[in-house]
């Protein structure tokens, strides 16, 4: 219907509306709520409730003034909202939509003075396609850096790159926590869901969280150096675009970068993502491994820093770690590894309700473990509150397969690896 409604340029309704208007909820860097779209389905409220853990959706009232609000009816930034988005994925009717950021981006797209740079994230690669008719878990990241150049931008890189870069970072840390034994679990920086979870929610392991920023603000700094360094030969500003599946992505790094909501871009420009020649990444950044690449999966980063911690990139020792219990779907999964010498706990947790329930396990003496990966969104990045809608979990497992055969395809299989 609004495919529809689109097409036909409808884009009001013409029977009056006797019901009062309530403001729109604008105060996220993330979402928008638009109270008067709600049909009261509660899809929201067991979204935030019973898979995210967060909680900050309610019924309020009665009868015909019902309507789904926060406690004490706040802004959304005054409440503990990680602005996952996974409200917005479940909403059916548009009352709780992505925060659009496109209109910034053309202005900066027509501006002669700035060199706007895009990076591309591992999950966005096997979902943009869908929404242009590509067969689910497509890879489309070619199809993406020729739609891209086309629109405006100068250049194009994958996030993989900077994924690679914490990769290496957080496994050098890992060795020297459990070296020292100083704040185990070690717990994965590169969700900004999970981390806001973490800090308002159990602030007592906010130390335990890696110092590493996530691949996304690696990379916009490693673009930001670069770009001083090259200063004599090219003046203009640098902007650094983050096309993301995560709508937390937004609160995470606020301005100067900016994110777009990219596939709609692209339909605004005439492309049709489906019939553009592929194109390469630009370099010297467009090289990565495939260890970056699994990081849209849960599982993914703890595979990626064990691959570089074993040091070893033969076929039988990948294929060893891929079997050590650190893919699938399931909300936590736990396994053992044999590491420096000794034997090394890891847990896998995606969905932050799950992550409630672990942490709540460690808090009792219940269990331990040394590492712990969390992403807030369930089946890892590939379900973002960014991503295409994907109904049932089909789609998601292509998008997770994807992944995978990218990585199977890649040369390079060690973030160390990478020139």
């Amino acid at each position: 219907l609004q495919k529809l409604a689109r097409q036909l340029g409808i884009e009001e309704v013409r029977f009056e509306n006797y019901k009062e208007e309530l403001p729109l909820d604008t105060s996220s860097p993330a979402i928008v709520r638009n109270p008067n779209k709600s049909i009261l389905c509660g899809d929201c409220v067991r979204m935030c409730h019973e898979m995210e853990g967060v909680g900050i959706l309610g019924f309020a009232k009665r009868g015909s003034k019902m309507q789904i609000s926060t406690p004490f009816n706040r802004q959304l930034s005054e409440t503990t909202c990680v602005s996952c988005g996974q409200c917005r994925v479940v909403c059916p009717t548009g009352a709780i939509t992505i925060k659009q950021d496109i209109e910034p981006i053309w202005d900066l797209l027509e501006d002669k003075d700035v060199r706007v740079v895009a990076q591309i994230a591992p999950a966005v690669r096997v979902a943009a396609g869908e929404v242009f008719g590509m067969p689910q878990g497509k890879n489309s990241l070619g199809h993406l850096a020729a739609a891209l150049r086309y629109i405006g931008f100068d250049e194009v890189y994958d996030t993989d790159f900077g994924a690679d870069l914490t990769v290496i970072e957080e496994s050098r840390e890992f060795v020297q926590r459990l070296k020292s034994g100083e704040k185990l679990p070690l717990f994965t920086s590169c969700c900004p869901a999970w981390v806001k979870f973490c800090e308002t929610r159990y602030p007592q392991y906010k130390n335990n969280i890696s110092t590493c920023r996530s691949p996304q603000e690696m990379f916009g700094a490693l673009i930001k150096e670069d770009a001083r360094l090259r200063r004599e030969e090219d003046s203009r500003r640098t902007v650094v675009v983050s096309i993301m599946p995560c709508t937390a992505k937004k609160a995470e790094v606020r301005s100067p970068e900016h994110f777009a909501e990219i596939t709609d871009m692209i339909t605004t420009a005439g492309i049709n993502l489906a019939e553009i020649t592929p194109e390469a990444l630009d370099m010297p950044f467009g090289m990565s491994s495939g260890a970056g690449a699994i990081f849209g999966a849960t599982g993914g980063v703890t595979e990626a820093v064990l691959r570089c911690l074993m040091d070893d990139s033969s076929a039988a020792k990948l294929e060893a770690i891929s079997f050590s219990g650190v893919r699938g779907t399931d909300g936590i999964k736990e396994t053992t590894v044999e590491l420096e010498g000794r034997e090394v706990k890891l847990a896998i947790v995606n969905g932050l309700i799950n992550a409630e329930r672990l942490l709540d396990r460690i808090e009792a003496g219940e269990v331990y473990y040394d590492f712990i990966e969390v992403m807030a969104c369930r089946d890892g990045c590939v379900s973002g509150g960014g991503q295409p809608v994907a109904l049932g979990m089909e789609p998601k497992l292509a998008r997770q397969a994807g992944l995978y055969q990218f990585d199977n395809l890649s040369q390079i299989k060690l973030s160390s690896q990478n020139p």
